[in-house]
């Protein structure tokens, strides 16, 4: 059976100024799968979630959603298509004045109907789903690390996206939350059906969770393939950064 492409990047180039951040960058997203996008700080990790997102457009190439072109869609269908996609930011962005539970809330209060019993049932599934359900009235401040990123997992999910985007979802935290985050995405992905783009440098991490993974080198998509492909790809760039060495063709 085929692989159905949910979104993709189509010969995107992007600029910030004078900085080229993306050139004639192409990748599908497997509908149901994890892709991991791996590659140095700066590489332009984060700019790819954004630009699925609709939050970035390119100035060369387009980027598609369901088949729907973001970079040239008016501004009302693209928040339609927002309504399917969620990004979990990396310091989980919460607001510290409201409870856990307000904080997960928000999408649907601001974004639907519902009425509030229906708002706790979702929020109450989603704070479940990250082993939160305990930590329901607590403030931000009172939560650890890991348990904030579980917390922005939460919000991400609780309206039930087709894509969710994760933006280095593991970066400061201990081996053991690295774990348990690592595992609480694969369990959202398994319980939801749904798929997940994640950009980050932990190898472990990655390797347990990502069906296909993308490496971006001076903004260049400079492979592609199921984790198993990278792993054995002899692109020496691609080589050198998953052994961490020092001698190779990437300047240190």
């Amino acid at each position: 059976m085929a692989e159905r492409i949910i979104a993709r990047l189509d010969s995107v180039s992007l600029r910030f100024g004078d900085r080229l951040v993306l050139q004639n960058c192409s990748l599908p997203i497997v509908e149901g799968a994890i892709t991991c996008i791996v590659g140095l700080s700066g590489a332009g990790k984060s700019t790819v979630l954004r630009l699925l997102d609709g939050l970035v457009r390119p100035q060369e190439g387009h980027v598609y959603v369901r088949d729907v072109d973001v970079c040239h869609t008016k501004e009302r269908e693209l928040n339609k298509i927002r309504r399917s996609i969620s990004l979990s930011f990396q310091f989980a962005a919460l607001l510290d004045s409201l409870t856990l539970e307000q904080n997960v809330s928000l999408p649907l209060v601001e974004n639907t109907n519902m009425r509030r019993s229906e708002i706790r049932q979702k929020v109450s599934e989603a704070l479940d789903a990250v082993g939160l359900t305990f930590a329901n009235t607590n403030l931000p401040a009172e939560l650890s690390g890991g348990m904030l990123k579980r917390a922005g997992f939460a919000r991400a999910v609780v309206t039930q996206p087709d894509l969710i985007l994760y933006d280095e979802p593991t970066t400061g935290l201990d081996p053991i939350s690295v774990h348990l985050i690592t595992k609480t995405i694969m369990r959202l992905r398994e319980r939801s059906n749904g798929t997940a783009v994640v950009t980050s440098h932990d190898l472990p991490a990655i390797y347990m969770m990502a069906d296909y993974m993308a490496m971006l080198f001076e903004g260049v998509i400079i492979a592609y393939g199921t984790t198993e492909e990278i792993r054995q790809s002899q692109n020496p760039i691609v080589q050198q950064f998953l052994a961490g060495d020092e001698v190779g063709p990437i300047p240190i």
